[in-house]
């Protein structure tokens, strides 16, 4: 239930902005609009106010929706209400009408990331784990817990963005550069001295942003060590039925010592069923246990559980933790950079996408956004409106690209007649719609395909 509410709430709010801005720029430049729709399909609810000519809609297809104005295109216009018809406007102001709907979806983005860069942003310290050798984190000489401070002359606050803006850069790379590939790092070792390095991202292309592109150029984030240190135990686990208590200290299993916690649990996993012999420090005694590992499946692989959790040093962790603000001007120019960029590596990876070098799997239907919107609402209210602002972006980006039936569609035919001095032909209108529908057929089989295989693949 949560996840549906959430994704209603989503799609409700961008729908509105989006048509809004249509809405609005339409009044503003004389046009007559008829009804104002959130959603397809039957009427359910409508409202018209005293001394208005616009029908306000909510429909039973909550997927999107519509602004519908007077045009002669679609219906007959009196003689009397031509000036108000859309199609007898000047070309720059059906632009203006039409490019609205996208710019209110930025305008949103712009507003939603301002609210929360002036709230503040929790995020976790960009502190550096471990470095494996061969990587290009290793051949710049990263080291283990050096904290990074900035990336060519631009401060980063936050793990979160340290991954956005290397992002950025594998994404933006240009062959044609002399430094194409090679980003400035400044960075704070553990024991506080400045250090720079020069981190070459050039051996990863945009095929490599599926997964954890950190972790193939060397960057893992640095994560306070866990003891082999019981701090619970499920009930009626088989640790419980073994005689594990909080508290007990893992010396061993299988005679191989315990160094950290997730040497325990990897040493767990890939024994389902079969005997491990524990080696346990309960208080001044030493204990010899027998545990048998629970099968169970993950993913397609069967991995051994056992039903115990670790204890942890909750102040280590929470020193790991940031809260990223800035005051309202400041926010200000944040949120718009932060809008620009996540456009333009939008845009960068559709044209990846449309060139073969970005797989087509990058692409999620409704199922996949709405699962992220549950995800995100259940995490609160920062996780929940970041993710609006990203589909707030990503809805604007995809109605400006140059698709009849889109609103970059249209504003390439009103482009065409400025520039031939004429309205684009009848013929020319219909083909184009017929194009645009199997365009839009297609990427909807294919976001729709890619929603089933996740779910199916978990």
């Amino acid at each position: 239930m949560i996840t549906i509410f959430a994704f209603i709430v989503a799609i409700a709010l961008l729908v509105v902005f989006h048509e809004y801005g249509h809405y609005w720029m339409a009044r503003r430049c004389g046009v007559r609009v008829l009804r104002f729709s959130i959603g397809f399909g039957k009427a359910i609810y409508s409202k018209r106010f005293a001394n208005s000519d616009t029908e306000w809609v909510i429909s039973a297809i909550p997927l999107g929706g519509y602004v519908k104005m007077l045009d002669e295109r679609e219906d007959e216009v009196a003689p009397r209400d031509l000036p108000y018809a859309f199609n007898r406007k000047p070309a720059l102001q059906r632009i203006a009408i039409v490019a609205a709907g996208p710019l209110a979806n930025f305008l949103l983005a712009i507003l939603l990331y301002w609210g929360l860069f002036v709230h503040g942003v929790p995020g976790v310290k960009p502190v550096l784990g471990e470095v494996p050798q061969g990587t290009p984190a290793a051949a710049a000489q990263m080291q283990t817990q050096e904290t990074i401070i900035g990336i060519n002359g631009v401060p980063v606050p936050s793990w979160q963005e340290l991954h956005w803006m290397l992002l950025e850069a594998v994404v933006r790379q240009n062959p044609d550069e002399v430094n194409n590939g090679r980003v400035q790092i400044e960075a704070r070792t553990a024991g506080g001295e400045p250090v720079e390095h020069q981190l070459d991202v050039s051996s990863l292309g945009a095929k490599d942003l599926n997964g954890d592109f950190l972790g193939k150029l060397g960057l893992h984030l640095y994560q306070p060590v866990v003891r082999p240190v019981i701090g619970s135990v499920t009930e009626g686990s088989v640790a419980q039925r073994a005689g594990l208590q909080r508290g007990d200290r893992i010396l061993a299993a299988n005679g191989v010592e315990m160094q950290k916690w997730m040497d325990l649990v990897e040493l767990i996993r890939a024994h389902p069923s079969k005997t491990v012999m524990l080696e346990v420090r309960r208080g001044a005694a030493t204990l010899e246990l027998r545990v048998i590992p629970q099968a169970v499946d993950e993913s397609g692989k069967t991995i051994g559980r056992i039903g115990a959790g670790p204890e942890v040093d909750e102040a280590a962790w929470k020193a790991m933790l940031v809260d990223v603000s800035y005051s309202p001007l400041k926010a200000l120019t944040q949120s718009l950079r932060k809008t620009w960029e996540t456009t333009a590596i939008s845009l960068d990876m559709m044209g990846k996408m449309v060139m073969g070098e970005v797989s087509m799997k990058n692409i999620s239907g409704p199922i996949t956004i709405a699962d992220y919107a549950g995800q995100s609402a259940k995490m609160g209210a920062v996780a929940y409106l970041s993710f609006l602002a990203l589909i707030s972006i990503s809805l604007g980006v995809l109605n400006l690209l140059p698709i009849p039936l889109l609103d970059g569609g249209h504003l390439l035919y009103y482009v065409a007649e400025m520039i031939k001095g004429s309205p684009v032909s009848e013929f020319s209108w219909e083909f184009g719609q017929k194009i645009g529908i199997a365009l839009l057929g297609t990427l909807m089989v294919f976001a729709i395909y890619n929603d089933l295989n996740r779910f199916v693949s978990g």
